[in-house]
């Protein structure tokens, strides 16, 4: 990690998941590892953007383009956007092996650069929980909408621990090294994890309500909270130790869908 007097959060943030990228794909929630999930997701982005149609879509913090190729199979002409150069090869290789035309692009998410109103729909995948400045990437993701279109936020609170929290820390000490790839890697990267956690706005976790107000207040129409996530979650769970399936169904997890008004 480089460490020099403009050296800022999001540099950290970046290059944090840029050291992730390799193994990013391993983990479940991140890549799809079932038919069964790829339908229930096509469910959710369907049930609040519709088919896609050609119309444009732009996928915020992309990382390895999983939620960028969901909307591509959906009919959507598809900007995948991420400022880890590390995640868009993994993007790239995945476009090009699956012969998908998705744009990705190298930026970041709070400040895009891209024209105004130039999108139907806005896709964000846990991406507000590490954001700096929530304000200021609501405005802009609004502002890059056009009149009409719609932003579809799917995230949760990460932080908060709970009995089943617990109940995982001790099975994950007892299993240690059986797993697909343990949570954060290593030791070290749980410590980066954790001071840039301590910095980012929603350090104490993202919560629905909060998201929905800021939205709110960005000029969106009163946006829709959608708790019914379980489709994902249980074929997720499939994949997972009995502990870590019982701690996601019990997450405080949502998506957010919010208009711009006409």
């Amino acid at each position: 990690m480089t460490a020099h007097a403009n050296y800022s959060l999001r540099d950290e943030i970046r290059d944090y998941w840029s050291d992730r990228a390799e193994t990013f794909d391993l983990q479940v929630g991140h890549e799809i590892f079932s038919e069964r999930e790829r339908a229930a997701w096509h469910a959710l982005i369907s049930r609040h953007l519709g088919q896609g149609a050609g119309r444009t879509s732009l996928d915020l913090a992309c990382g390895t383009g999983v939620i960028s190729h969901l909307m591509h199979e959906l009919g959507f002409v598809v900007t995948g956007l991420d400022w880890s150069e590390a995640m868009l090869a993994k993007a790239r290789a995945k476009a090009q092996n699956r012969g998908a035309d998705i744009r990705f692009i190298v930026r970041d998410a709070e400040r895009t650069l891209e024209d105004k109103a130039s999108y139907d729909v806005i896709v964000t995948r846990h991406l507000v929980w590490t954001l700096v400045d929530p304000k200021a990437a609501f405005a802009e993701w609004f502002s890059l909408l056009k009149p009409g279109g719609k932003l579809l936020v799917i995230d949760g609170d990460f932080v908060s621990r709970n009995w089943a929290t617990r109940l995982r820390d001790v099975w994950e000490k007892l299993t240690a090294g059986k797993s697909r790839v343990a949570d954060n890697e290593c030791t070290a990267m749980a410590g980066r994890h954790k001071r840039i956690l301590a910095r980012v706005h929603f350090s104490g976790g993202a919560r629905a309500g909060e998201i929905v107000r800021l939205l709110a207040e960005a000029g969106f129409d009163q946006p829709v909270v959608d708790w019914k996530l379980g489709a994902i979650h249980r074929a997720q769970a499939r994949q997972m130790s009995w502990p870590k399936a019982i701690e996601r169904a019990i997450q405080h997890r949502f998506a957010i869908c919010a208009t711009k008004p006409k």
